[in-house]
């Protein structure tokens, strides 16, 4: 899709999205370019791919692992190939650099190969333990796709974060209707056109576009499963409106993540993935760091490092930039609050500050001292900016990274207290002397506590979120002394009693 010069209308923000006779019009936020219009999908278009999908589900469920396997390895090489072409229009749409798109379509193309490989051995049917009590029988697992799985993306990371839920449940065996973010519509679009040229033959990955009210129809369009990644205050929408059917829901929502840096830690590398973690993506990352917590005795040569690496990024729109503009105009005032609300509250600004702000663009920001129940620290920022903290030990450290409603990820740098500060703090995912290092292992699950959601995705744990498990009991004999029968009789209700004291009476 080639993107062509539109200038925005007073009405229009650069990068807002805006529906135009029906269709969904997407810019660049940095530079207004129009880079496509969508149909906006009402009720009964959403409806319809639903029904849709359901036909082709039967039909994707039957060919096995096998057969999803060889289709899903089709797609993951076509996506291989034309890396290139999806980098651009991530780019193009979402103002994301070009280098930082192709690392998030690689991490999302190895997904899509570990949920096709691993599949059978995951899902396929398993014996389990069977019972004393009940020696005829044996113990069966198996799981069954439930059928069509709905899929809402965020914007940040187009194609990767949906992928988690799109590619582990279509090598489950479902279909999936799949509802892009309205602010990245195009990025959508063409993984669901890839799909269908390398797969063909059923509609088993659709896409409808539209604003909110294209999300709350396919929750109510009768889905089986629903995938949401987005802020935590639409999760809950979310999940209200599926409660009405009970539809089982997955929620990822936001992070506050923590880095504790102990005294022993290799400067270099945690301020380098400090920065990474808190500025790539110009810091729109729902597991990107945006707290730090620095043993007092390296604080001031971790902050000296961390802010010379800050310092020599570059910011723009071009092939150059190593921080784009912010996706979501309105991100901006939520960024500049923070920024304003720490330094107004004592906090200094080693880099950046309230001039960083410059719309559509946010320079790197980092503050220091920032008291812990401001907004800065409280609240998502979603913006290139972080808070340094001094802490006197790592229990201090662990205490304030737990003291958030919050707990998607964190990160600890440490030669010898990795381990031992990972089990210790609330969130889904810990890296050790790593920044976001988790995100690109495919057999880690992913997903969050608290605030941040529940269930989870990647991984063998996230094949499973998107199949019922089907529990079989099978009578292997006749037995002599039946349990489960009106056949048992007075012997057999004496014998019972006696047998659980001699499995169980003792402690």
């Amino acid at each position: 899709m080639t993107a062509e010069v539109h200038k925005p209308t007073q009405t229009e923000t650069p990068g807002l999205p805006v529906v135009v006779d029906g269709r969904l019009r997407s810019t660049h936020p940095g530079t207004g370019a129009l880079v496509g219009e969508f149909p906006v999908a009402d009720d009964t278009d959403v409806r319809a791919a639903v029904r849709n999908a359901r036909e082709a589900a039967r039909w994707w469920a039957g060919l096995g692992f096998g057969g999803r396997a060889e289709r899903l390895g089709r797609w993951r090489a076509a996506l291989a190939r034309r890396m290139p072409e999806l980098a651009r229009v991530v780019h193009d749409e979402g103002g994301k650099p070009v280098g930082d798109a192709v690392i998030e379509i690689t991490a999302a193309i190895d997904h899509v190969a570990w949920a096709a490989r691993h599949a059978r051995r995951v899902l396929g049917p398993r014996r389990v333990g069977g019972s004393i009590l009940l020696p005829d029988q044996s113990a069966l697992v198996t799981y069954q796709p439930f059928g069509v799985v709905g899929v809402i993306g965020p914007w940040n990371y187009p194609v990767f974060t949906p992928m988690g839920s799109i590619a582990y449940a279509l090598a489950a065996g479902n279909a999936v209707v799949f509802k892009p973010s309205e602010y990245t519509p195009a990025v959508g679009q063409w993984l669901v056109d890839s799909f269908a040229e390398a797969v063909g033959d059923e509609p088993v990955f659709q896409v409808v576009h539209g604003l909110g009210e294209t999300g709350a129809a396919l929750c109510a369009a009768g889905i089986d499963k629903l995938a949401f990644t987005g802020s935590t205050r639409t999760g809950k929408k979310v999940m209200a409106a599926c409660s009405e059917t009970l539809t089982p829901v997955l929620v990822e929502c936001g992070g506050k993540d923590a880095m504790i840096v102990a005294a022993d830690a290799d400067l270099d590398d945690a301020a380098d993935a400090a920065c990474w973690a808190g500025m790539s993506n110009a810091g729109q990352t729902c597991i990107g760091i945006e707290r730090v917590y620095v043993h007092d005795s390296v604080a001031d040569a971790f902050v000296d490092k961390l802010v010379a690496k800050a310092r020599a990024l570059r910011v723009g729109s071009d092939d150059e930039a190593d921080i784009g503009p912010i996706t979501m105009p309105g991100q901006v005032d939520v960024i500049r609050r923070h920024i304003a609300d720490a330094l107004a509250r004592g906090g200094t600004a080693v880099l950046g500050g309230n001039d960083a702000v410059d719309p559509p663009y946010v320079h790197p920001t980092i503050l220091l001292d920032v008291p812990e129940d401001s907004a800065a620290v409280r609240e998502e920022t979603f913006g290139p900016t972080l808070t340094v903290s001094r802490v006197p030990d790592l229990d201090e450290a662990i205490r304030r990274a737990n003291a958030t409603g919050y707990g998607l990820g964190s990160a600890v740098f440490s030669r010898r207290s990795g381990m031992a500060v990972a089990t210790r703090l609330r969130s889904g995912m810990t890296s050790i002397n790593g920044g976001m290092s988790f995100v690109g292992l495919p057999a880690l699950p992913f997903g969050g506590v608290g605030d941040s959601g529940f269930g989870r995705i990647h991984g063998a744990d996230g094949l499973r979120e998107f199949a019922r498990p089907k529990s079989i009991a099978r009578r292997r004999f006749r037995t002599p002394m039946p349990i489960m029968s009106f056949r048992r009789g007075p012997r057999t209700d004496a014998l019972i009693p006696k047998l659980v004291r001699f499995l169980h009476g003792r402690g």
